[in-house]
């Protein structure tokens, strides 16, 4: 475990502002809603869109018009529009670009032990970014944007830094509003949807909190770590019936992780089109 890593969960412990923690007076309400609703965690990706929505509002205006240079291949496309491409055209192959597995008792990111051949979410972004920064076709590089606009929130999603044995908690079952779930689902999700805002809203709300003020030049493997030592904290896997307390302490973990991955997105990108 890196000194970096350890700063940003301590950041992340106590740089809750004013704002998000009267943001979860409200999710709580909502969630007592959920349950009286029997609603499921069927949705969609709104952190995604958060995450690309963040990052759009941070580019510098040379890195906003590389990026509508080749969203331009596609009337009408946006970094949100695009967010959630990578998941839509998921296959056998790119399937492992979108998370890694790091052991129980180490989160200090490994290459040769934790991504194989390069499959995983970390050597998936670092080959995307060369081929965004390459003189490849317009075509390939606007793929590679699109990788990278969902990728990089992907790996500051906790769970897709976690765990093989339970498939990065894919495994851990939980129950929440009368339906049953599991853990993966419930970071992927629930606790963006508990907050009952739009992807614009919630952007705009996260660019105000000042979250991801503290962020450094992006890093793919110490992002992972970070999630890893997320994933880590005591209490974050929880009882298999999962209250409204687990999303007070967790809901502002993951809206800071949001704000992070979209200020951190724009930074790649600022680099890369510099």
């Amino acid at each position: 475990m890196t000194r970096y890593a350890l700063r940003q969960i301590d950041l992340i412990s106590n740089s809750l502002s004013a704002l998000v923690r009267l943001r979860l007076v409200r999710a709580a309400f909502f969630l007592a809603s959920l349950a009286a609703s029997g609603y499921a965690f069927a949705f969609g990706f709104e952190g995604h869109e958060v995450v690309a929505l963040v990052a759009d509002s941070n580019l510098t205006p040379k890195a906003r018009a590389g990026v509508q240079a080749l969203l331009s291949l596609e009337p009408g496309a946006t970094l949100a529009s695009i967010s959630t491409w990578a998941d839509e055209h998921k296959n056998p192959t790119t399937a492992a670009w979108h998370y890694v597995n790091l052991p129980r008792w180490d989160c200090a990111y490994d290459a040769k032990r934790d991504c194989p051949g390069g499959k995983c979410v970390v050597s998936a972004i670092q080959r995307q970014t060369s081929i965004l920064k390459s003189d490849a076709e317009p075509a390939e590089r606007l793929v590679a944007l699109k990788y990278l606009v969902h990728l990089v929130g992907d790996v500051h999603q906790p769970l897709h830094a976690g765990f093989a044995d339970d498939k990065g908690g894919n495994k851990y079952q939980v129950h929440f509003a009368k339906r049953g779930t599991n853990l993966h689902a419930l970071w992927d999700t629930g606790l963006v949807k508990s907050l009952n805002e739009t992807p614009e809203a919630l952007a705009a709300r996260l660019q105000l909190s000042n979250l991801g003020a503290q962020s450094k030049d992006f890093n793919p493997a110490l992002a992972a770590e970070e999630s890893c030592q997320i994933v880590n904290l005591p209490g974050f896997y929880p009882q298999r019936r999962v209250g409204q307390d687990y999303a007070n302490r967790f809901t502002p973990v993951a809206e800071q992780r949001l704000a992070l991955a979209g200020i951190r997105l724009a930074e790649l990108l600022n680099r890369v089109f510099r």
